[in-house]
């Protein structure tokens, strides 16, 4: 595959010096233009080809280590009664990461796409590097994974971990070739390139969130001729608003069904035991270990990583966008709203998860919230009931997008949280799904500070609907 895209695509251009800043005509952030933010009209915020599969043969090494760990099916290192055969296996593996050379990644700076996918080869081992450790085992990250890793992450501007970019937005391939060439693949043409645990359940989890971004062109495109109709502002236009925001809750609607959806392929019980492990973060380790990137002091160019987060749902820049669009954003990424019950201060969670977003998207999301004509104040000052009652159905609609998610959490977390993790032999028997009920009638404490985020969120989402015309 070229990892080129077409001469007149806007990451075709010259590359920025991160030291020196960019050159004149790379992005031009004072348009909504797809191309300037890496947004396409066919897949929203995936790309509009496959993702690239491989890097060239020099960055090899990496390829073949992470293929390495995908065939080993290698256990979480805080399985309970791990059997030594499987912990030796894994050292193994870590002693062969150990022993890479340390490659350059100058030439990979020649194209978005290489470090793209260097990101997502490196955040994978990395990942496997991490989670398969003895549980009381430090977190030392060798220099053959942390440096490389680290400096791509530098020209990336993202967090030298996995992201949602690198299980989702550029984790897919197409199952079959495309019947017309260059259009939007169908939600049930995609798999995944990447796996941890090589599980239907795994795969199934992240093509949810996939089919949610290519499904949100729909609702990128209105967001666009909505805007483009709130700068005409006159009547005719204030009536196509309303009627493009009772397309725009429709669409919602159905990003809503896609993400209850996951639950036709996924076992809670699986996803939570063996496939969530492998991508926490170091917030959400449950020993509170740091994770220390060795060699860093040798390159003074290269910073320590001051938060590291696992992947998360929050990190999708759509649900941000829809956000900053309809003005709730004020309400759901509110200082108070952290996730976080106790603790130093922190930024808001939403607002602190754009930092993991590819940095052309975060790009749009800043230029999305600096409308000199925002939709809300657009329909508050309008006092055209029928205009009002519309942006209230898809804030709304918004809504029930984060009732969803609390669905979603209370399966595939807090309700296999009070349950018992597998054993080893539980966890690779084929009857180990029939051991544990749903999760129906759930109460408790467990995952409560996530369940008080996610209504604290949901509320506020609600709490953005305009009082009623008088």
């Amino acid at each position: 595959m070229d990892p080129t895209p077409g001469s007149n695509h806007f990451l075709s251009l010259p590359r920025p010096d991160i030291l020196e800043g960019t050159p004149s005509g790379l992005v031009d952030t004072t348009t909504l233009a797809a191309h300037d933010f890496d947004v396409d009209p066919r897949t929203g915020f995936m790309p509009p080809q496959p993702p690239l599969a491989r890097l060239p043969p020099a960055w090899e090494p990496w390829e073949a280590i992470l293929d390495h760990a995908k065939g080993l099916k290698m256990k979480l290192g805080d399985t309970e009664d791990l059997p030594e055969d499987e912990i030796m296996k894994s050292e193994t593996w870590r002693s062969h990461v150990r022993a890479l050379p340390i490659l350059p990644i100058t030439d990979l700076r020649v194209s978005e796409l290489y470090l793209r996918r260097a990101h997502h080869v490196l955040g994978w081992i990395l990942h496997f590097y991490i989670h398969s450790l003895p549980p009381d085992a430090p977190v030392v990250i060798p220099p053959p994974v942390s440096l490389p890793m680290l400096r791509v992450s530098a020209q990336l501007q993202l967090p030298p971990l996995l992201t949602y970019s690198d299980d989702v937005l550029y984790n897919w391939a197409l199952k079959t070739p495309l019947l017309v060439p260059d259009s939007a693949p169908a939600l049930d043409n995609l798999r995944c390139i990447t796996l941890f645990t090589e599980t239907r359940d795994e795969e199934e989890f992240y093509l949810a969130s996939s089919r949610i971004e290519l499904k949100g062109v729909d609702a990128l495109e209105l967001m666009q001729v909505i805007m483009d109709e709130t700068f005409v502002g006159d009547n005719i236009a204030t009536r196509r608003v309303a009627e493009y925001l009772t397309s725009l809750s429709g669409v919602i609607q159905e990003l809503r069904k896609l993400l209850l959806a996951v639950r036709e392929n996924c076992d809670p019980d699986v996803f939570y035991h063996l496939i969530r492990p492998w991508f926490r973060g170091v917030d959400s380790d449950p020993k509170k270990r740091p994770w220390v990137y060795a060699g860093i002091e040798t390159d003074p160019s290269l910073q320590e990583p001051k938060e590291l987060s696992g992947p998360s749902a929050g990190q999708s820049s759509l649900i941000h966008a829809l956000d900053i669009f309809l003005g709730v954003d004020q309400y759901s990424h509110a200082s108070s709203v952290t996730g976080h019950s106790s603790g130093p201060p922190k930024s808001a969670f939403l607002d602190r998860m754009q930092t993991y977003m590819p940095r052309h998207h975060r790009s749009f999301l800043k230029h999305l919230s600096s409308s000199s004509r925002p939709l809300r104040e657009f329909v508050a000052a309008s006092r055209d009931a029928p205009l009002q009652e519309a942006y209230n159905a898809a804030v709304l609609a918004l809504k029930e997008f984060r009732d969803a998610h609390m669905i979603i959490v209370a399966l595939y977390i807090i309700g296999p949280s009070k349950r018992p993790a597998p054993t080893a032999a539980r966890a690779l028997r084929p009857d180990f799904k029939k051991d544990y009920g749903d999760v129906d009638g759930l109460k408790g404490t467990g995952g409560t500070e996530l369940v008080r985020f996610l209504k604290d969120v949901r509320d506020r989402t609600a709490g953005a609907v305009l009082a009623p015309v008088e």
